[in-house]
């Protein structure tokens, strides 16, 4: 059998004109999980990103303090939802400054985009969850027997893997993706019978205080 970790990405800059990078907490979270890995003696045979800066970022900070990982590939089919213009469809207007107020309007507009209630958008749920099978598919075929693999992604994408893993639908996803901590590990199994989901959403490399959810 092989293991593949899912990683979420560490905390990105919500609310500035850059949302896609790490902050230094962000950076900290990563570095940390890093530390646990090389602690732990875990280094991973293969290793994916989404095409995300916050995801190379995570992945360059986790992967650098164990120094024996060359490098990694990418996969865009790991990119997270686009979710602004979610938001916008369902909720136009919704101010950015405003984190809790913009988490209630995101949670209401990926409820109705799941049950494809949005018009105008991009992508559907039931495209965004194919790309992101897709992309599992092909890494989880490229971890070899007694090997281990990593990709580091976002959390609409690692839901979506854990909901189908569990045999749910939309409103586990819903829920699976609402409690996603910020570089939490999903841990699974790879073996002939299939693909089992070990653990979700593993965060104890992180301590209480530098624990995020967005």
């Amino acid at each position: 059998m092989g293991t593949l970790l899912l990683v979420r990405h560490g905390q990105a800059s919500f609310g500035t004109d850059d949302y896609d990078r790490l902050t230094p907490l962000g950076e900290r979270q990563s570095l940390n999980l890093g530390y646990a890995w090389e602690a732990g003696g875990w280094s991973p045979d293969v290793a994916m990103v989404g095409s995300l800066k916050r995801h190379h970022q995570t992945a360059i900070a986790s992967l650098d303090v164990l120094g024996d990982v060359d490098g990694y590939d990418q996969d865009a089919g790991w990119d997270e939802l686009d979710f602004e213009p979610l938001v916008d469809a369902y909720a136009p207007g919704t101010p950015r400054d405003d984190p809790k107020g913009f988490q209630k309007a995101f949670v209401a507009a990926t409820a109705a985009w799941t049950r494809s209630e949005l018009t105008g958008v991009a992508e559907t749920f039931t495209d965004f969850s194919a790309r992101v099978l897709t992309a599992f598919e092909a890494v989880a075929s490229s971890v070899g027997r007694g090997q281990t693999g990593v990709v580091f992604t976002s959390g609409g994408p690692i839901a979506v893997v854990a909901a189908h893993l569990l045999g749910g639908g939309p409103d586990l996803w819903s829920r699976l993706n609402a409690a996603m901590v910020n570089t939490s590990t999903t841990k699974i199994v790879l073996g002939s019978a299939g693909r089992t989901l070990i653990s979700f959403n593993e965060h104890g490399h992180l301590p209480a205080s530098d624990v995020t959810y967005r």
